[in-house]
């Protein structure tokens, strides 16, 4: 449901949409506006034209925003709108907002409360990524690891053959990887590169996610068939592309 705003603060809102059109598209007729918060999964947020009119929803994460932050919101959704540049005055006050623990924090709890994970099953056709993950975690991390939901994505994909959601404590590989024809040590190296994802959690350094951080790297090394891995997935990038068109 699309919760309304009070007239006063909608008031606020629609001034600071109205600057931003002004001074992003000047000697412009500005367009009627009409704001809401939505109950979008996570930081979100949306700015439409129908018929003339604007409408803005913004995310219910967001209700009690700073209003020197509603307003470098609006230059931010403005600018999008009218393909322009985002002011980095206000590209940095946003994004200094949503960066904060408080807010990364909320933005977490959001997705795990409201958002959905597809899981298939962790037995493919060709690879058990249960038994996968048991064997890699014996030899690298001496058992240790808490192990993750484990599941092959829904699609075969060839951009993104791994990930690791946090949030919902998941590692998904894609289906591509499932075939006699993908060596095991391809699918252990991309399960391994997740696997590090959980044993060295993002780091937030001034405002910065740092995922493959300088010891991420290292690890990844460690792995025993890394080199030939990386170069198996170098040479056969296309023929995983054109099986999931395929498919």
């Amino acid at each position: 449901m699309i919760n309304k705003l009070v007239p006063r603060k909608i008031e606020i809102l629609q001034s600071f949409y109205e600057e931003a059109f002004e001074r992003l598209r000047p000697r412009t007729k500005i367009p009627d506006v009409e704001i809401s918060f939505y109950p979008y999964v996570g930081i979100n947020h949306t700015i439409r034209v129908r018929e003339g009119q604007v409408f803005v929803r913004i995310g219910e994460i967001c209700r009690d925003m700073p209003r020197s932050c509603q307003r470098a919101l609006a230059y931010i959704l403005v600018a999008k709108l009218l393909r322009k540049k985002v002011p980095v005055e206000a590209q940095d006050l946003y994004s200094a907002y949503i960066k904060t623990p408080e807010m990364r924090e909320r933005a977490a709890n959001s997705r795990r409360e409201k958002g959905r994970k597809v899981i298939t099953t962790h037995v493919g056709e060709t690879y058990d990524l249960d038994k996968i993950f048991t064997d890699l975690n014996r030899r690298y991390f001496r058992g240790r690891l808490e192990k993750p939901t484990l599941t092959w994505s829904s699609r075969h994909t060839y951009r993104i053959l791994g990930h690791h959601d946090s949030t919902h404590k998941t590692v998904v590989v894609s289906r591509s990887l499932d075939t006699r024809d993908v060596p095991k040590y391809v699918v252990e190296h991309v399960v391994f590169h997740e696997m590090l994802h959980v044993h060295h959690p993002t780091q937030h350094i001034n405002g910065r996610r740092y995922n493959h951080t300088p010891e991420f790297r290292r690890d990844e090394e460690k792995f025993e068939y890394f080199q030939e891995a990386e170069r198996w997935i170098e040479r056969n990038v296309r023929k995983l592309k054109r099986l999931a068109k395929k498919k």
